[in-house]
């Protein structure tokens, strides 16, 4: 029953902003605009909080770790669910926040819609490397002028069983290379229990969403700078997941 309700609770969350935003898409870019940061701003909200009412699932943020956060910077972290970009949306504030994501996203229709009119970065599955990076110099152009956070998984895609896949250096090399800015590393978990359908609501049950900053860089000023924060960031990542997993089921801590 309270699957069910869960359910339902959600999709009157989110059916209505949806239904606006896919109305308004074609025609208005300003209209756009209007419902998906309605859904940036309110929305996350709303979510996590049905999850934790209904299924006892705690969205859980290390607020601590994010003291002394210099005024814009790169994010890089590792990527489990869809979900993700609800959850860095409510973590450093929607309105700012712009992330690297796959074109193919635009077949999700509120989450491709309103990345698109944000203008977030889509990069091309298909095609010349080149075009990617062109794409990433862009969005990096455009964070910069508006003052924004982008966010960058360098994974490259989800991890379906919350592992740590390889990290790649191309997208991130290019986009720092364009906006200079302090990089801030993140780790994320509780997301992978999420992308199953089958077993969502099970996994839901007194489950944890969880995400912290792990360490602030100073801008690289070199390639080899750039690779060495890509390592360490994922030794770091690593340890902080290490850490999660060994807490007690239903644990609260951060």
């Amino acid at each position: 029953m309270l699957s069910f309700l869960t359910l339902i609770c959600l999709f009157s969350a989110i059916a209505f902003p949806t239904l606006m935003l896919c109305i308004v898409y074609p025609f208005s870019r300003k209209a756009a605009l209007f419902w998906s940061n309605y859904i940036t701003v309110h929305t996350d909200r709303v979510v996590f909080a049905i999850l934790r009412y209904y299924r006892h699932f705690n969205y859980l943020p290390d607020k601590k770790s994010m003291r002394g956060l210099p005024g814009q910077f790169l994010v890089i972290s590792n990527h489990q669910s869809l979900l993700d970009i609800v959850l860095y949306l409510r973590y450093f504030g929607g309105l700012r926040t712009r992330f690297v994501a796959k074109d193919s996203l635009e077949m999700v229709p509120m989450v491709g819609k309103m990345l698109k009119s944000q203008q977030h970065c889509m990069i091309p599955r298909k095609g010349a490397p080149s075009v990617a990076m062109r794409e990433l110099e862009k969005f990096g152009n455009r964070v910069v002028e508006r003052n924004q956070i982008p966010v960058i998984f360098p994974e490259g895609t989800r991890s379906r069983d919350g592992n740590l896949s390889a990290f790649y250096a191309a997208g991130f090399r290019r986009l720092e290379e364009t906006i200079r800015l302090p990089v801030v590393v993140c780790a994320i978990d509780g997301g992978w229990r999420l992308s199953h359908i089958r077993t969502i609501m099970q996994n839901l049950k007194r489950g944890a969403y969880r995400v912290k900053v792990l360490k602030v860089y100073p801008a690289p000023r070199s390639k080899e700078e750039e690779k060495h924060i890509l390592e360490e960031s994922r030794t770091l990542i690593q340890g902080q997941l290490d850490a999660w997993r060994a807490l007690p089921a239903g644990s609260l801590e951060i």
